[in-house]
């Protein structure tokens, strides 16, 4: 998939909003969504100046790329909305 801007919406939240994880405020509010193109959006922390040089050797990022973390719970309660296919 290219990384230049298109025409992709979201169309649904993938598991719990941040409320319902327990998020009060925009401090942790880590997200994923589904998109209308089939992609995925992630809301999370920007944490690749820290993580860049642990990535694996066969693994690589683009410039325009991000490593973006977000918290485990967040993952686990999105997995029963991910589609297998």
């Amino acid at each position: 998939m290219s990384h230049e801007p298109s025409s992709a919406r979201i169309v649904r939240r993938l598991g719990d909003p941040p409320s319902r994880r327990g998020s009060t405020s925009g401090a942790n509010c880590p997200d994923l969504f589904e998109l209308a193109d089939g992609d995925f959006a992630v809301i999370g922390t920007d944490r690749t100046e820290e993580l860049d040089q642990s990535l694996p050797a066969d693994a690589s990022r683009a410039d325009h790329e991000r490593i973006v973390v977000i918290t485990r719970e967040t993952l686990i309660r999105a997995k029963r909305d991910i589609p297998d296919v």
